[in-house]
């Protein structure tokens, strides 16, 4: 006890004397270590809506991240929860398609017979397969649009329907069909509502999100930056909750099983199941209620950084935001408007940029690292000046999400209808905001989920 008292005392005496800059991240690392008994009682089973929702699911399964594949088993294993209208591929980068989904299916048809023994109303492989549409395969333009897609047409379709339950569109990738589906119906937006994994799919996504964010924003959005990262198995924790779970549940669980075993080890990551998890638990209608799939506040703005040449470790921006630089150079007519002609490179990892005309050139990034960044902008167009920088990512927002960051005059304005993760220290964990609720329940979460692993055990 005296032990305990000691640290206590140190930890207020260290916060005192600290800097008003300092104390917030200082407090978020306090919190982490007071998850008690009495915050674990927040957690609860699972409350199941009181209605049916429509969902359709925009995927980029079989690109550049396995845990969509997780993340699909999740949704085919509780298919009776809810309305099922679409099974967009949208894997904008790497070599994912329809395929991967078809295959998933495949895997699922074979287990279905032990699943339905014990929960009626899974939907079956065929009507499955009618609902998986090829969306788009590569970066759209700085314009945010495109050509049109089966994948986007079908999010029309489907919008459009006659019936007066929205369709709740839960992207698991970047926002190219729903940008798309917007941009050749506008008609749709007060019809959808959209929860996005974002984070680092802000920035293989970055010219559709700004799309949707500049000429829809009074859309229905859930901005999920970081509150999901909760769910993720951690690395650390050698539990059956964490890195023993496939042993412990998921081995010898038939075949949707021994396919998981393919990804990550089969280490529970499941990026994209809070989305899910959103609509199985509580009132999806409202994104302020505690719920499995995460707690969110509204915003007014989401932050949007411009820079005119080279930035320093002085210049900041924020996680999750839009850094564009708009960099002058040569007069080019003989280029396109909209050729990507300039890179950045950032973090070992190279970024397109694209010219705008009349010599102006620009960038867009986003990123969920922070700290001070380095980077290179340089482009093949002869006479373009390198440029090496560096920029200060700050894990924070601003006053609105709870946050300390001051607003910008280059933010973009978003409508009432806009939440995104909680800034408030509170709802800290591990330094990723909003996430606290998300880590509390998660034990819960993978319990209900093991309950029907177990089912192909018999």
């Amino acid at each position: 006890m005296m032990k305990r008292t000691t640290t206590l005392l140190l930890a207020v005496l260290i916060t005192l004397t600290l800097t008003a800059r300092q104390k917030p991240a200082i407090k978020r690392e306090l919190n982490q270590a007071r998850l008690d008994s009495a915050e674990r009682k927040q957690a609860r089973p699972m409350v199941k809506p009181t209605e049916r929702f429509r969902v359709l699911i925009s995927t980029d399964i079989g690109g550049t991240d396995p845990d969509d594949n997780q993340s699909m088993a999740h949704l085919l294993m509780y298919s009776n929860e809810f309305d099922l209208e679409g099974l967009v591929s949208s894997p904008s980068f790497g070599s994912g398609s329809a395929s991967e989904i078809y295959r998933m299916i495949d895997v699922y048809e074979k287990d279905l017979p032990r699943l339905s023994r014990h929960v009626r109303g899974l939907m079956k492989p065929k009507a499955l397969r009618r609902l998986v549409k090829q969306g788009r395969t590569d970066e759209l333009p700085p314009c945010g649009y495109g050509e049109s897609t089966e994948g986007s047409q079908w999010i029309v379709k489907q919008a459009r329907r006659n019936d007066p339950r929205p369709l709740y569109v839960l992207v698991w990738g970047c926002l190219e069909d729903v940008a798309q589906a917007l941009h050749d119906a506008p008609d749709i937006a007060p019809k959808i509502r959209v929860y996005w994994i974002g984070g680092p799919n802000k920035k293989w996504g970055v010219n559709d999100y700004c799309y949707i964010v500049e000429h829809f924003p009074n859309l229905w959005m859930i901005e999920n930056n970081t509150t999901y990262r909760a769910f993720i198995y951690d690395s650390k924790n050698k539990d059956q909750w964490n890195m023993g779970y496939f042993d412990t549940f998921i081995k010898d669980a038939s075949h949707l099983g021994r396919d998981f075993a393919a990804y990550y080890k089969g280490n529970p990551k499941l990026g994209d199941t809070a989305s899910l998890l959103y609509m199985m638990d509580g009132d999806p209608t409202n994104p302020e209620q505690q719920s499995w799939g995460g707690r969110f506040v509204r915003c007014n703005r989401t932050p949007r950084f411009v820079f005119h040449g080279a930035t320093t470790a002085r210049d900041t921006a924020q996680i999750c935001g839009i850094i564009e630089w708009q960099l002058q150079g040569p007069v080019r007519n003989d280029i396109a408007i909209d050729s990507a002609c300039v890179t950045l490179d950032i973090r070992n990892q190279k970024w397109r940029g694209y010219y705008k005309g009349d010599g102006l050139y620009v960038v867009r990034h986003s990123t969920y690292y922070t700290g001070t960044l380095s980077y290179t902008i340089t482009s093949t167009v002869e006479g373009f000046a390198p440029i090496t920088g560096e920029i200060t990512v700050e894990n924070t927002w601003d006053a609105a999400v709870g946050g300390t960051a001051k607003p910008h005059d280059t933010d973009y304005q978003v409508g009432p209808q806009w939440w995104t993760d909680s800034y408030v220290p509170d709802d800290y964990w591990h330094n990723c905001a909003g996430a606290r609720y998300q880590y509390i329940v998660r034990e819960d979460i993978m319990r209900d989920w093991a309950e029907r692993w177990l089912w192909l055990k018999e």
